[in-house]
């Protein structure tokens, strides 16, 4: 959900819930009124309502790894983490690990006390790193405390895509954590519809207007997921 007020994210809601997605993901940094605690925890509420049992993602992307710009510093941006996870609103807790390991500490804290699950993440929207730094940044992830490790990376050739898989498919032997992993743009399209055989545990649709590019309408994804499943039965 990427709506910029309110009456935008409850048309996105009516959108996106028929077609029974296994999460949702609310991109905070796409709110009009992020520096509005009241309003954010209202909307925060009404979300969690709606949804009922499909856990909710809360999500700042920052301006550094491809967010929308926001009028809130990192110490502002975690006591809104710190309010919404504390009333319940959402079950994942999405935070960069660059935002440093005082701010990412605070994120593993505040997951323990409330409940919520942390997601490490990490995108770059330049390049796709080698496989040794990718597997070295999952690595990271883990022994920062998380509880699910994201990477998100851009393709300049169809190649860097086999870069991505091919880490998540070490990294899934190499940590004990879920891994969530994608290569974005048109090539990293692939990697959205099978990353899935390569270890990874998430890939992220489009339910009304994409986040990301790349990302691929969850009808679509559905039908071409169902199909590999069925043709790798008993793999």
């Amino acid at each position: 959900m990427v709506g910029e007020t309110e009456e935008v994210i409850q048309r996105e809601l009516a959108a996106i819930l028929p077609k029974q997605p296994d999460l949702l993901e609310w991109r905070i940094d796409f709110f009009s009124g992020i520096a509005d605690r009241g309003r954010v925890m209202a909307l925060g509420q009404a979300i969690r309502q709606q949804a009922g049992a499909i856990p909710v993602i809360f999500t700042r992307r920052s301006v550094r790894e491809g967010g929308h710009p926001i009028p809130l510093d990192e110490d502002q941006v975690f006591d809104l983490c710190v309010a919404v996870c504390g009333a319940g609103c959402v079950d994942l807790l999405d935070y960069e690990l660059s935002v440093g390991p005082r701010h990412f500490q605070q994120a593993v804290a505040l997951t323990k006390d409330t409940g919520c699950r942390l997601i490490a993440s990490y995108h770059n929207f330049q390049e796709t790193p080698d496989v040794a730094a990718l597997v070295a940044k999952f690595v990271a992830m883990e022994q920062a405390g998380a509880d699910i490790a994201k990477i998100a990376v851009m393709p300049k050739e169809l190649r860097d895509v086999l870069t991505l898989l091919d880490a998540t498919l070490t990294a899934r032997h190499t940590i004990a954590l879920p891994i969530i992993s994608m290569s974005m743009g048109a090539y990293g399209s692939l990697s959205r519809l099978f990353g899935w055989m390569f270890g990874s545990s998430v890939s992220f649709a489009v339910g009304e207007k994409s986040s990301a590019p790349g990302q691929i309408p969850i009808e679509q994804l559905k039908v071409v997921v169902a199909v590999l499943q069925q043709a790798l039965q008993g793999h």
